[in-house]
């Protein structure tokens, strides 16, 4: 006897079949269409072109998943690279007076100065994979000098110089925890507690490596590294034993004397190689220098007090020129010292230091550019005073009053007076 449908297996089948032919059909189960079979509600010809349907619906939603998985997958890598990558920058603006004695307004190079600048940096600082990170920065600066970042507002609104300031790459294994090995352009990888060595502008080029080490309460820190100041200084060949080079080491610790008080204390060694062919004076040997040879030894620390009304540090560094040259006139004067302490109150910083820098005693071209007008062979005072206005948005007033031998083209122990007001924000 033959079966016949019901009205209700009737709807039900024109509803599966509606189902099917529209865009909605991917949602139907195959199990929904073996119940239908079973219960004579579609014919086996009904069933196997639903199912040839369905077969088909689902594949092609798999391949749209698919697509879309892919699509999803880009845009995740790039919200997580993204993530994992900063831009940070700062504009300063500066006015800056500089009074050198014996220095005659107007005259042919003159080295008193009363002018306006700016600064600009806008670096980009990325993950690349847990292990390595890279970094780029790029900075205003009026020439490829080394010590200076600053632009002076001149040449009748004309377009300002952009120079590669920074480009390194950083890789810190895993298996060795602090454990940083940098190659490129780079920040200073050592501790510096004072400018009397090395101008806070400068970025070496070349090859570091930098570890910290937790020994109970206290830390070890160091870093090593291999620079090159220029090729073929010598002129002879342009293998590495004829580049200027540099070699540098560090250590260090940091530890707590009590509750409220911890220390730092280190040493390092700044090496150059080929600083005595005929070309390396010029690059070294300036701005005061009378040796052309340099291996410099540091002895720095810094005590951090927070028990007191108010938090001070008080910091200082020393150093030695072991090769320095004795000559008739300036004999070695081979030694620089530097001593000073800073405080916060109320939204204000204060920084004041004292130093006294012979002539010989450290690189010319790499010391402080600002004080003294950036010579060695100079002694004075650094007082410093800024105030945060608001969030990462500061103003700040520094004020240099130095004597120095060979700063004024015209007189020994001349005053070098240098006045800086500025006004900075940083994102």
């Amino acid at each position: 006897m033959r079966r016949v449908p019901t009205l209700t297996q009737v709807s039900l089948s024109t509803a599966v079949l509606m189902a099917i032919s529209s865009q909605a059909s991917a949602a139907v189960d195959a199990k929904l269409l073996d119940m239908l079979r079973a219960n004579g509600s579609i014919n086996a010809a009904q069933y196997a072109e639903l199912k040839t349907e369905l077969d088909g619906e689902k594949q092609a939603q798999q391949v749209a998943a698919a697509e879309q998985s892919k699509k999803m997958s880009a845009f995740d890598q790039k919200v997580a690279w993204a993530a994992k990558t900063q831009i940070k920058g700062d504009v300063r603006l500066r006015h800056e007076s500089i009074n050198v004695d014996g220095e005659r307004d107007g005259s042919s190079g003159d080295r008193n100065q009363d002018r306006q600048r700016i600064r600009a940096r806008l670096g980009v600082y990325s993950e690349i994979n847990p292990q390595v990170d890279a970094g780029i920065r790029v900075a205003t600066g009026s020439s490829a000098d080394a010590r200076s970042t600053n632009q002076s507002l001149d040449g009748a609104f004309s377009k300002k110089s952009i120079w590669l300031d920074q480009a390194y790459l950083d890789w810190h294994p895993t298996a060795i925890k602090d454990l940083h090995l940098i190659g490129g352009k780079m920040s200073q990888p050592w501790v510096s507690m004072g400018d009397v060595i090395w101008d806070g502008d400068i970025n070496p080029e070349g090859v570091a490596a930098t570890y910290k080490l937790p020994l109970g309460g206290a830390e070890l820190f160091g870093s090593t590294g291999y620079y090159v100041l220029t090729d073929n200084i010598d002129g002879e060949g342009r293998q590495f034993e004829h580049d200027l080079r540099m070699y540098t080491g560090q250590a260090g610790a940091r530890f707590a004397l009590g509750d409220n008080v911890k220390m730092t204390l280190g040493g390092s060694v700044y090496s150059y190689d080929n600083d005595n062919a005929t070309n390396a004076a010029a690059v070294l040997a300036v701005n005061g220098n009378a040796s052309t040879e340099f291996t410099l030894y540091e002895g720095f620390g810094q005590l951090d007090i927070t028990g007191l009304p108010l938090p001070l540090s008080i910091y200082g560094q020393y150093v030695v020129n072991g090769d320095a040259e004795a000559t008739a006139t300036v004999g070695k004067q081979d030694t620089a010292w530097l001593t000073g302490f800073k405080t916060k109150f109320a939204g204000f910083g204060l920084d004041y230091n004292y130093r006294d820098v012979q002539r010989n005693a450290v690189v010319g071209a790499f010391t402080d550019s600002d004080f003294a007008n950036g010579f060695t062979g100079s002694r004075g005072h650094k007082v410093k005073l800024g105030y945060e206005i608001d969030k990462n948005f500061a103003v700040g007033a520094t004020y240099f009053l130095a004597e120095s031998d060979v700063a004024s083209r015209t007189r020994t122990d001349a005053d070098v007076n240098t006045l800086q007001l500025d006004l900075e924000a940083k994102f």
